[in-house]
Protein backbone atom coordinates (compact mmCIF):
# COMPACT_ATOMS: atom_id res chain seq x y z
CA UNK A 1 0.00 0.00 0.00
CA UNK A 2 1.33 3.78 -0.52
CA UNK A 3 1.37 6.71 1.50
CA UNK A 4 0.14 9.38 -0.71
CA UNK A 5 0.90 12.93 -0.56
CA UNK A 6 -1.07 15.30 -2.21
CA UNK A 7 0.26 18.78 -3.21
CA UNK A 8 -1.84 22.19 -3.67
CA UNK A 9 -0.84 25.48 -4.64
CA UNK A 10 -1.02 28.50 -2.53
CA UNK A 11 -1.76 30.33 -5.64
CA UNK A 12 -4.65 28.48 -7.02
CA UNK A 13 -8.36 28.96 -5.72
CA UNK A 14 -8.59 26.25 -3.21
CA UNK A 15 -11.28 23.33 -4.03
CA UNK A 16 -9.30 23.70 -7.58
CA UNK A 17 -8.47 20.25 -7.37
CA UNK A 18 -6.87 17.76 -10.29
CA UNK A 19 -9.40 14.42 -11.22
CA UNK A 20 -6.34 12.34 -9.98
CA UNK A 21 -6.36 14.24 -6.44
CA UNK A 22 -9.74 14.09 -5.74
CA UNK A 23 -9.46 9.94 -6.26
CA UNK A 24 -6.89 9.72 -4.11
CA UNK A 25 -8.19 11.83 -1.16
CA UNK A 26 -11.13 9.66 -1.21
CA UNK A 27 -9.17 5.98 -1.35
CA UNK A 28 -7.78 5.79 2.36
CA UNK A 29 -7.38 7.69 5.21
CA UNK A 30 -6.48 11.57 5.18
CA UNK A 31 -4.36 13.53 7.83
CA UNK A 32 -2.58 17.24 7.54
CA UNK A 33 -0.99 19.23 9.97
CA UNK A 34 -2.34 22.37 9.46
CA UNK A 35 -6.43 22.84 10.79
CA UNK A 36 -6.19 26.11 8.60
CA UNK A 37 -5.67 24.13 5.35
CA UNK A 38 -7.42 26.24 2.79
CA UNK A 39 -8.95 23.08 1.07
CA UNK A 40 -10.04 21.43 4.45
CA UNK A 41 -13.35 23.27 3.90
CA UNK A 42 -14.18 21.87 0.29
CA UNK A 43 -13.13 18.34 1.80
CA UNK A 44 -16.14 18.51 4.37
CA UNK A 45 -17.93 19.87 1.78
CA UNK A 46 -17.80 16.92 -0.12
CA UNK A 47 -17.83 14.55 2.64
CA UNK A 48 -13.96 13.52 2.89
CA UNK A 49 -12.99 13.22 6.62
CA UNK A 50 -9.60 14.83 7.14
CA UNK A 51 -7.50 14.20 10.40
CA UNK A 52 -5.36 17.36 11.82
CA UNK A 53 -2.36 15.92 13.27
CA UNK A 54 -0.28 18.65 14.13
CA UNK A 55 2.92 16.53 15.38
CA UNK A 56 2.28 14.13 13.39
CA UNK A 57 4.65 10.62 13.89
CA UNK A 58 6.43 9.98 10.90
CA UNK A 59 7.74 6.53 11.58
CA UNK A 60 3.85 5.66 12.21
CA UNK A 61 2.46 6.80 9.32
CA UNK A 62 5.05 4.61 7.24
CA UNK A 63 4.54 1.27 9.04
CA UNK A 64 0.51 1.94 8.41
CA UNK A 65 1.11 2.87 4.82
CA UNK A 66 2.54 -0.82 4.69
CA UNK A 67 -1.19 -2.31 4.91
CA UNK A 68 -3.05 0.26 4.44
CA UNK A 69 -3.68 3.78 2.02
CA UNK A 70 -2.13 6.63 4.09
CA UNK A 71 -3.00 10.32 2.29
CA UNK A 72 -1.01 13.03 3.41
CA UNK A 73 -2.54 16.92 2.56
CA UNK A 74 0.59 18.23 2.15
CA UNK A 75 1.02 21.95 3.50
CA UNK A 76 3.89 24.32 2.19
CA UNK A 77 6.38 22.17 5.22
CA UNK A 78 9.30 20.02 2.50
CA UNK A 79 10.51 18.76 6.20
CA UNK A 80 7.18 16.26 6.21
CA UNK A 81 8.92 14.16 2.73
CA UNK A 82 12.41 14.19 4.06
CA UNK A 83 11.14 12.68 7.56
CA UNK A 84 8.97 10.01 5.73
CA UNK A 85 11.71 9.46 3.69
CA UNK A 86 14.19 8.74 6.33
CA UNK A 87 11.44 6.75 8.00
CA UNK A 88 11.12 4.44 5.10
CA UNK A 89 14.54 3.73 4.97
CA UNK A 90 14.26 2.05 7.65
CA UNK A 91 12.06 -0.12 7.09
CA UNK A 92 12.80 -3.82 5.77
CA UNK A 93 9.67 -3.26 3.63
CA UNK A 94 8.86 -0.08 2.71
CA UNK A 95 5.95 1.63 1.48
CA UNK A 96 5.77 3.22 -2.06
CA UNK A 97 5.91 7.10 -1.16
CA UNK A 98 4.19 8.67 -4.03
CA UNK A 99 3.06 12.45 -4.98
CA UNK A 100 -0.15 13.55 -6.55
CA UNK A 101 0.21 17.19 -7.30
CA UNK A 102 -3.81 18.61 -6.49
CA UNK A 103 -3.06 22.00 -8.32
CA UNK A 104 -0.08 23.24 -9.36
CA UNK A 105 1.67 27.03 -10.42
CA UNK A 106 0.71 28.06 -13.68
CA UNK A 107 3.02 30.39 -15.71
CA UNK A 108 3.00 33.90 -14.05
CA UNK A 109 1.67 32.41 -11.02
CA UNK A 110 4.57 33.93 -8.57
CA UNK A 111 3.33 37.34 -9.54
CA UNK A 112 -0.13 36.76 -6.81
CA UNK A 113 2.85 36.79 -3.97
CA UNK A 114 3.91 39.77 -5.49
CA UNK A 115 0.82 41.54 -4.82
CA UNK A 116 -0.10 40.01 -2.10
CA UNK A 117 3.23 41.37 -0.15
CA UNK A 118 2.61 44.35 -1.80
CA UNK A 119 -0.65 44.94 -0.15
CA UNK A 120 0.92 43.96 3.51
CA UNK A 121 3.28 46.79 2.79
CA UNK A 122 1.90 49.42 1.55
CA UNK A 123 -0.60 48.10 4.68
CA UNK A 124 2.09 47.69 7.48
CA UNK A 125 4.90 49.47 6.19
CA UNK A 126 5.47 53.23 6.79
CA UNK A 127 7.83 53.94 4.33
CA UNK A 128 5.85 51.66 1.59
CA UNK A 129 2.50 53.37 2.71
CA UNK A 130 3.32 57.02 2.41
CA UNK A 131 4.84 56.64 -1.07
CA UNK A 132 3.07 58.31 -4.07
CA UNK A 133 3.24 58.09 -7.74
CA UNK A 134 5.60 61.01 -8.04
CA UNK A 135 8.09 59.62 -5.30
CA UNK A 136 8.22 56.59 -7.30
CA UNK A 137 9.39 57.57 -9.96
CA UNK A 138 12.97 58.20 -9.73
CA UNK A 139 13.27 54.42 -8.25
CA UNK A 140 11.71 52.93 -11.97
CA UNK A 141 13.93 55.78 -14.09
CA UNK A 142 17.03 53.73 -11.93
CA UNK A 143 15.98 50.47 -12.24
CA UNK A 144 14.91 50.73 -15.78
CA UNK A 145 18.95 52.17 -16.30
CA UNK A 146 19.97 48.97 -14.22
CA UNK A 147 18.18 47.18 -16.46
CA UNK A 148 19.97 48.65 -19.23
CA UNK A 149 23.12 48.13 -17.22
CA UNK A 150 22.63 44.41 -16.86
CA UNK A 151 22.12 43.36 -20.65
CA UNK A 152 25.50 45.13 -21.55
CA UNK A 153 27.25 43.19 -18.91
CA UNK A 154 25.84 40.17 -19.23
CA UNK A 155 24.93 39.07 -16.09
CA UNK A 156 22.19 40.52 -13.41
CA UNK A 157 19.61 40.65 -15.67
CA UNK A 158 16.75 38.16 -13.46
CA UNK A 159 17.34 40.66 -10.89
CA UNK A 160 17.21 44.14 -12.04
CA UNK A 161 13.69 42.70 -13.92
CA UNK A 162 12.52 41.86 -10.73
CA UNK A 163 12.94 45.20 -9.19
CA UNK A 164 11.19 46.91 -12.04
CA UNK A 165 8.09 44.67 -12.10
CA UNK A 166 8.28 45.82 -7.94
CA UNK A 167 7.96 49.25 -9.65
CA UNK A 168 4.84 47.78 -11.59
CA UNK A 169 3.24 46.04 -8.84
CA UNK A 170 3.73 49.21 -6.78
CA UNK A 171 2.65 51.97 -8.66
CA UNK A 172 -0.71 49.91 -9.17
CA UNK A 173 -1.19 49.39 -5.57
CA UNK A 174 -0.88 53.24 -5.14
CA UNK A 175 -3.72 54.10 -7.43
CA UNK A 176 -7.12 54.22 -6.45
CA UNK A 177 -8.72 53.73 -9.99
CA UNK A 178 -6.95 50.59 -11.16
CA UNK A 179 -4.64 48.29 -10.17
CA UNK A 180 -2.60 45.05 -11.29
CA UNK A 181 -4.71 43.53 -13.55
CA UNK A 182 -6.24 46.57 -15.06
CA UNK A 183 -2.21 47.31 -15.87
CA UNK A 184 -2.16 43.40 -17.32
CA UNK A 185 -5.63 44.07 -18.97
CA UNK A 186 -4.20 47.13 -20.94
CA UNK A 187 -1.12 45.61 -22.20
CA UNK A 188 -2.92 42.12 -23.72
CA UNK A 189 -5.27 44.30 -25.55
CA UNK A 190 -2.60 45.86 -26.92
CA UNK A 191 -1.02 43.21 -27.75
CA UNK A 192 -3.00 41.19 -29.29
CA UNK A 193 -4.58 44.08 -31.03
CA UNK A 194 -1.44 45.02 -32.48
CA UNK A 195 -0.53 41.18 -33.60
CA UNK A 196 -3.27 40.35 -35.98
CA UNK A 197 -0.87 38.08 -37.68
CA UNK A 198 -0.48 35.49 -34.11
CA UNK A 199 -4.50 36.66 -32.99
CA UNK A 200 -6.38 36.99 -36.34
CA UNK A 201 -6.63 36.10 -39.85
CA UNK A 202 -3.71 38.72 -41.12
CA UNK A 203 -0.36 36.79 -42.71
CA UNK A 204 3.31 38.20 -42.54
CA UNK A 205 6.52 37.10 -44.01
CA UNK A 206 8.88 39.15 -42.56
CA UNK A 207 9.78 40.89 -38.95
CA UNK A 208 9.44 44.26 -41.40
CA UNK A 209 5.93 43.39 -42.31
CA UNK A 210 5.23 42.96 -38.96
CA UNK A 211 7.00 46.42 -37.92
CA UNK A 212 5.20 48.22 -40.59
CA UNK A 213 1.79 46.33 -39.50
CA UNK A 214 2.16 47.75 -35.99
CA UNK A 215 3.17 51.22 -37.13
CA UNK A 216 -0.61 51.27 -39.02
CA UNK A 217 -2.35 49.99 -36.33
CA UNK A 218 -0.49 52.64 -33.51
CA UNK A 219 -0.94 55.16 -36.11
CA UNK A 220 -4.85 54.48 -36.30
CA UNK A 221 -5.38 54.01 -32.61
CA UNK A 222 -3.52 57.95 -32.28
CA UNK A 223 -6.11 59.27 -35.44
CA UNK A 224 -7.56 62.52 -33.94
CA UNK A 225 -5.15 62.86 -30.99
CA UNK A 226 -1.97 65.33 -31.24
CA UNK A 227 0.51 64.57 -33.50
CA UNK A 228 2.56 64.07 -30.40
CA UNK A 229 0.55 62.75 -27.80
CA UNK A 230 2.33 59.71 -25.62
CA UNK A 231 5.85 61.49 -26.64
CA UNK A 232 7.87 61.17 -23.19
CA UNK A 233 9.11 65.02 -23.18
CA UNK A 234 11.28 63.75 -20.04
CA UNK A 235 13.80 61.54 -21.88
CA UNK A 236 17.14 62.21 -22.98
CA UNK A 237 17.46 64.16 -25.25
CA UNK A 238 18.87 61.80 -28.03
CA UNK A 239 16.22 59.38 -27.32
CA UNK A 240 13.46 62.46 -27.58
CA UNK A 241 14.67 64.10 -31.29
CA UNK A 242 14.74 60.57 -32.39
CA UNK A 243 11.04 60.04 -31.25
CA UNK A 244 9.80 63.55 -32.52
CA UNK A 245 11.15 62.60 -36.06
CA UNK A 246 10.34 59.72 -36.59
CA UNK A 247 6.59 60.41 -35.46
CA UNK A 248 6.73 63.41 -37.41
CA UNK A 249 8.02 61.24 -40.50
CA UNK A 250 5.67 58.76 -40.27
CA UNK A 251 2.66 61.60 -40.42
CA UNK A 252 4.16 62.88 -43.64
CA UNK A 253 5.65 66.30 -42.60
CA UNK A 254 8.09 67.81 -44.76
CA UNK A 255 12.10 66.35 -44.49
CA UNK A 256 12.95 69.94 -44.65
CA UNK A 257 11.69 70.79 -41.46
CA UNK A 258 14.10 68.72 -39.88
CA UNK A 259 16.97 70.74 -41.39
CA UNK A 260 18.67 73.49 -39.52
CA UNK A 261 16.57 72.96 -36.31
CA UNK A 262 18.39 75.13 -32.94
CA UNK A 263 21.65 77.09 -32.79
CA UNK A 264 25.63 76.23 -32.73
CA UNK A 265 26.12 72.53 -31.16
CA UNK A 266 22.37 72.23 -30.48
CA UNK A 267 22.00 72.30 -34.21
CA UNK A 268 24.85 70.06 -35.10
CA UNK A 269 23.74 67.84 -32.75
CA UNK A 270 20.38 67.56 -34.07
CA UNK A 271 21.53 67.13 -37.32
CA UNK A 272 23.77 64.47 -35.95
CA UNK A 273 20.59 62.28 -35.00
CA UNK A 274 18.17 63.01 -37.98
CA UNK A 275 21.38 61.44 -39.89
CA UNK A 276 21.27 58.36 -37.86
CA UNK A 277 17.66 57.96 -38.42
CA UNK A 278 18.04 58.30 -41.87
CA UNK A 279 20.86 55.42 -42.19
CA UNK A 280 18.89 53.22 -39.54
CA UNK A 281 20.45 53.68 -36.37
CA UNK A 282 19.56 54.57 -32.97
CA UNK A 283 21.48 57.71 -31.77
CA UNK A 284 21.18 57.38 -28.15
CA UNK A 285 22.82 53.13 -28.41
CA UNK A 286 25.44 54.49 -30.74
CA UNK A 287 26.53 56.60 -28.27
CA UNK A 288 26.34 55.10 -25.40
CA UNK A 289 28.50 52.46 -27.39
CA UNK A 290 31.27 55.32 -27.71
CA UNK A 291 30.89 56.31 -24.36
CA UNK A 292 31.73 52.81 -22.73
CA UNK A 293 34.33 52.57 -25.49
CA UNK A 294 35.85 55.15 -24.38
CA UNK A 295 35.66 54.95 -20.33
CA UNK A 296 37.54 51.31 -21.30
CA UNK A 297 40.32 53.07 -23.27
CA UNK A 298 40.39 55.48 -19.81
CA UNK A 299 40.75 52.50 -17.77
CA UNK A 300 42.78 50.90 -19.71
CA UNK A 301 45.17 53.82 -19.92
CA UNK A 302 45.14 54.23 -15.96
CA UNK A 303 45.84 50.52 -15.58
CA UNK A 304 49.50 51.19 -17.17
Amino acid sequence: MPLVVVTTSPRVAPGVLSHQAWRTLSSGRVLTASADHPQLPYLAEAGIEVEVVTAPDHAALVRQAVDDTVVWLATEDEGFMRAVGHAALALDDPPVIEVVPGSYDLPGARVLDLVAVMDRLRTECPWDRKQTHASLVPYLIEEAYEVQHAVEQGTGLREELGDVLLQVAFHSRVADDFDIDDVADVIVGKLVRRHPHVFGDVSVESADEVNTNWEAIKATERAGKDLFDGVPMGQPALSLVAQLIRRAEAAGAPEGLAHAVGQGVARELFDLVRRAQEAGLDPEAELRGAALAYRARVEAWESR
